[in-house]
């Protein structure tokens, strides 16, 4: 078995590319989530997205628009029915995006089905069509654009909202732009991990890297280079095993958070144990 084979070909050369960009957006997205507590917004968006994208397919547009236009939906209807409800936000969002998802499958199963549909639930980098491969990578480069210029200007939001609307900022416009990346980031994900999986790469990486730091600036370059890291892997391993591709990447992830778990510097296991001991 020659482990250089799978950098002879092409669609391999891109899957790893590609996968390398959509972990990076993740990564990034991922630190601002977990600041913020929204991860459980991040599972309920990623699987919002299946009635968009079933119904962007009947209508024949592109999906990633019935996708992002889902999300954006999932996001906003969340929004309102709790400032117009006494129900708290955790579980209304369990009620929409449930509510969504159960609707995307209805829907999915009066579509005659084919790969390009099952991709987008359980992910298919190496099989990716040339269209949806441009579309990821312009949807995760502006995305991560815009992540990197509104910087700042989240983190603080994600902090401390009072103090970023005290200086100035808008806070309901900063929620609203980054419920937006958020949803940009899903779209840029579905064709490598999968509307199922998706939520690890949002969720793992800031966790990850939170166990092996205290600074956001550090936390995003480790967030990045963990989930590229954990990205290629995924995508090098499943051309051996003829793995599914999307699980592959996600178990990479998870290997190296178990990594940090026990290894970290200030928070891991052994790490604890070692300061115990000392006192």
């Amino acid at each position: 078995m020659n482990l250089l084979s799978p950098f002879q070909y092409n669609f391999m050369i891109e899957a790893l590319a590609v996968s390398a960009l959509v972990g990076t957006v993740c990564a990034v997205l991922s630190c601002y989530l977990v600041l913020k507590g929204w991860s459980l917004m991040g599972d309920a968006i990623s699987h919002a997205v299946l009635p968009g994208v079933v119904g962007a397919y009947m209508l024949g547009v592109p999906l990633a628009v019935g996708a992002f236009t889902a999300g954006l939906f999932c996001a906003i209807s969340t929004g309102w029915i709790k400032a117009n409800s006494r129900i708290k936000e955790d579980a209304v969002m369990g009620i929409v995006f449930t509510g969504m998802f159960a609707l995307g499958l209805v829907m999915f199963t009066q579509v005659k089905t084919d790969a390009h549909l099952n991709h987008i639930l359980f992910g298919n980098i190496l099989g990716i069509e040339r269209a949806e491969l441009i579309t990821t990578v312009i949807t995760a480069s502006i995305t991560l654009l815009f992540a990197i210029t509104l910087r700042k200007d989240l983190l603080l939001y994600c902090f401390d909202p009072g103090h970023a609307s005290s200086i100035g900022l808008h806070a309901a416009l900063l929620h609203y732009a980054l419920l937006s990346l958020l949803a940009a980031t899903i779209v840029a994900s579905l064709q490598s991990v999968g509307i199922l999986l998706v939520v690890a790469m949002l969720v793992t990486p800031g966790c990850t890297a939170r166990m092996l730091t205290d600074r956001f600036d550090r936390m995003l370059l480790l967030a990045v280079a963990v989930t590229v890291s954990a990205s290629c892997l995924g995508v090098y391993i499943s051309f051996f095993i003829n793995g599914a591709t999307g699980a592959c990447i996600v178990l990479a992830q998870s290997l190296f958070f178990v990594l940090a778990l026990i290894f970290g510097p200030k928070r891991g296991l052994l790490a604890a144990r070692a300061a115990a001991r000392l006192t």
